[in-house]
């Protein structure tokens, strides 16, 4: 008889009184708030160190003995109290957005990006295009901006590099581990993993989507690297600008048309699309397909109704 194999899930067992510190982790609040750093450092900063800042990965490392001792330990449970009154008070506070713009229809803004550069716990960026993409985001979250962010969740990450046994530069990939990322399944009302889909030439490329909380602002990343695609397509979402040319324009067709297609999936059809760089510019066909099939528009019109909605910004001009 085949053995039956089965995915699992495993989450550490945090005691009730510092259960706050799994929705500190997962909110990438704590990048920019150094009260929110030091908590974790104050538990194990070597082990802080060793898994590159990333607290999801220090909490799933901790014994339950370490745990349990700073669950009894007064100083800490204190700290612990402030940050999370902070978080709080901060995801729940008057915005900008709030002071200046309450009572008006909300325009739901999309802000897609190949690169977000949070923090280096999410190895999702390269450069100064990501860095960029990563303080818009966080800039809309301080305002209070109707904003959510899309991107491609890339399952290898940085190049590490290391000296041989004879003094030769090596690298290797780090491989991003999502579950032990700060970042989620994006989850359907019956529970489900909310899931989409593109078309390729012959075939139907899927991806489910993984939510990284940043500060009020959501950013959602596509990952095809599931059991229905073949594995070729599962190499979709593999590495930030790697591959061949086709490799690139596919990724670009997920991030564009698929990144579109989610937020409908999701309720949060948007109605200003924000491209940085041209590697989403597919979500503007998509949303004129979108617009002549299901509101019977002309391509004109389309054209027109889909060019007021879509901002574009350059990185880096250059002559033609």
């Amino acid at each position: 008889m085949p053995r039956q194999v089965r995915p699992y899930t495993v989450t550490p067992h945090l005691p009730k009184s510092i259960e706050a510190l799994r929705e500190i982790a997962y909110n990438l609040w704590w990048t920019w708030h150094q009260e929110a750093r030091e908590l974790f450092i104050r538990i194990d900063q070597a082990l802080w160190d060793k898994v590159y800042h990333n607290p999801v990965a220090m909490l799933g490392r901790l014994s339950q003995e370490r745990l349990a001792q700073v669950a009894a330990d007064d100083g800490f449970l204190a700290h612990l109290e402030r940050v999370k009154a902070a978080l709080h008070e901060y995801m729940t506070g008057k915005t900008w957005y709030d002071q200046h713009m309450g009572g008006k229809p909300r325009a739901n803004i999309a802000y897609f990006s190949a690169e977000f550069g949070i923090h280096e716990c999410l190895p999702i960026y390269s450069g100064g295009l990501g860095v960029l993409a990563g303080d818009h985001l966080k800039s809309a979250s301080g305002l209070g901006l109707p904003l959510v962010g899309v991107g491609l969740a890339y399952y290898n990450g940085y190049c590490r590099q290391y000296l041989n046994a004879d003094g030769w530069q090596q690298e290797f990939l780090q491989f991003n581990d999502f579950y032990n990322l700060c970042c989620v399944l994006e989850k359907d009302a019956r529970g489900n993993p909310v899931k989409a889909s593109v078309e390729l030439p012959g075939r139907e490329v899927r991806f489910q989507v993984w939510r990284a909380q940043v500060g009020r602002v959501p950013l959602f990343l596509l990952d095809t690297r599931i059991e229905e695609n073949r594995p070729e397509d599962r190499a979709i979402t593999d590495q930030l600008y790697g591959g061949n040319h086709e490799h690139r324009l596919v990724q670009e067709i997920v991030l564009g048309v698929g990144g579109y297609r989610a937020l409908r999936a999701m309720g949060r059809e948007p109605d200003v699309c924000h491209m940085n760089e041209g590697h989403s510019a597919f979500l503007a066909l998509e949303r004129m397909r979108i617009l002549i099939e299901e509101k019977g528009l002309t391509f004109e019109q389309a054209r027109e109704a889909v060019l007021a909605g879509n901002v574009f910004t350059t990185h880096t001009p250059v002559p033609a």
